[in-house]
Formats: C-alpha cells, structure tokens, sequence
C-alpha cells in the first residue's frame, strides 16, 4: 500500500508518543508494562491504514494489539484512527516487520496476522513475501510454543505460496478457507483492500498455521 508523502507526518507521529512507539528496542521483553497488564499480545504485520487492528482492538479488549507498518504514509492514516479511538490495548510502530526480534522477547506474542500483503510474484523476490521461510523464522523467534499466523490475501498465487511454505516449515495448518465470504466463519473483520477486492467479487482466501511444540 503506498500513499503519498503526508506533510507533517513525522511531526505528528512524534506528538503522539503514547499511541506510536518510538523505541521500541526499549520495550523488548516489557511490553506488559507499556500495556498496564498481562493481557495476550496480538501484533500485526503490515497494518496498513488500519481498519482491521483498530476494529480488533475495539472487539477484543482483553488482548493487546500492536500494529507494524513501515510506511509513514500510512502509519499516519492508522494513528488517524486510533487518535479517534482512544484505544488503551493498541500501541502502533513505525518500524520494518522483518526485525520482530529486535522489539519482542521469545514467547512474547501470542498470535500474528498478516493481510492482504504484497505478494512480490517475481521468483526473485520471494524472500520479501511476508510467508516465506526467513520471515516465519522470524515470528516463531517471538511467539508463544505453538503460536499462530492467520493469514489472509486475494492472491491466489500467494496463498499457493504461503500454504506450501507453511507445510515445508512444519507448521499445522489448523484451517484453511478457499473462499472466505462464502463459508460459516464468523468475526471476520475486514481490511480496507478486503472490503475493496470483496466489492469487485474476488475471492478470499484465509489459513490459520501452528506452530508445532518443540
């Protein structure tokens, strides 16, 4: 997702030092401190504009969200909404996803989403899809035994991809749906591209992979 530059932006990302973390390296290991509680960690890799991890965070007051997204174009849209919001269980950060372990400690985070991410479908570029064997590396480092990822894309070929790369790595894919709108799974909460690709009639596709106990 790209936007134009904001003007402003990191102006306004500095004026908000309780909704968007600047250090984050800082909170490594404490992030329940910067939350008040010892409520699961949810985080989300790309956040984007961020409907969904607002939406979540507004559902599921017991857990705490974190929402990554490298682009200040965007992050500013989605600190729009949580300004808006007032959410105490959603912190954003300005930072790239594929550095997780720099921010969180082993067994820090409880669960990982991933929509609706650039599927780079050049051969070349596969170690920049998000579900490629560096970046699952990358969440198990961080997640509870027996974590999991929900991943969700329009792509089909990604979602080809992603359900091989799971399987290869030794993950349980727990659910699989081939088209998301048309089956019985309830709570969804939509993204901005999934409401978009939704509307046009394209198919959606979601898994839920495990981690297997070590």
């Amino acid at each position: 997702m790209r936007l134009r530059n904001k003007p402003g932006a990191p102006a306004k990302i500095a004026s908000y030092p309780q909704y968007i973390v600047d250090t984050p390296e800082t909170w490594k290991g404490k992030w329940h401190e910067r939350f008040g509680n010892k409520n699961p960690i949810h985080i989300e890799v790309g956040t984007g504009k961020g409907r969904f991890v607002t939406e979540m965070a507004k559902l599921h007051p017991e857990i705490n969200y974190i929402g990554i997204e490298l682009q200040m174009s965007v992050v500013v849209v989605a600190l729009d909404k949580l300004i808006a919001e007032d959410l105490p269980n959603l912190q954003l950060l300005h930072v790239n996803g594929g550095a997780l372990s720099q921010y969180f400690e082993k067994g820090e985070v409880n669960q990982v989403y991933l929509n609706f991410s650039d599927p780079w479908p050049k051969t070349r570029h596969e170690k920049r899809r998000l579900t490629s064997a560096d970046f699952i590396a990358n969440y198990e480092s961080i997640l509870i035994p027996e974590g999991e990822i929900h991943f969700k894309t329009d792509n089909q070929g990604l979602f080809e991809y992603s359900l091989h790369s799971f399987s290869k790595y030794g993950m349980i894919l727990e659910q699989v749906w081939l088209s998301l709108h048309e089956s019985d799974f309830e709570g969804n909460v939509m993204t901005e591209y999934e409401e978009k690709f939704s509307n046009r009639g394209q198919r959606i596709y979601r898994v839920v992979a495990k981690f297997r106990k070590k």
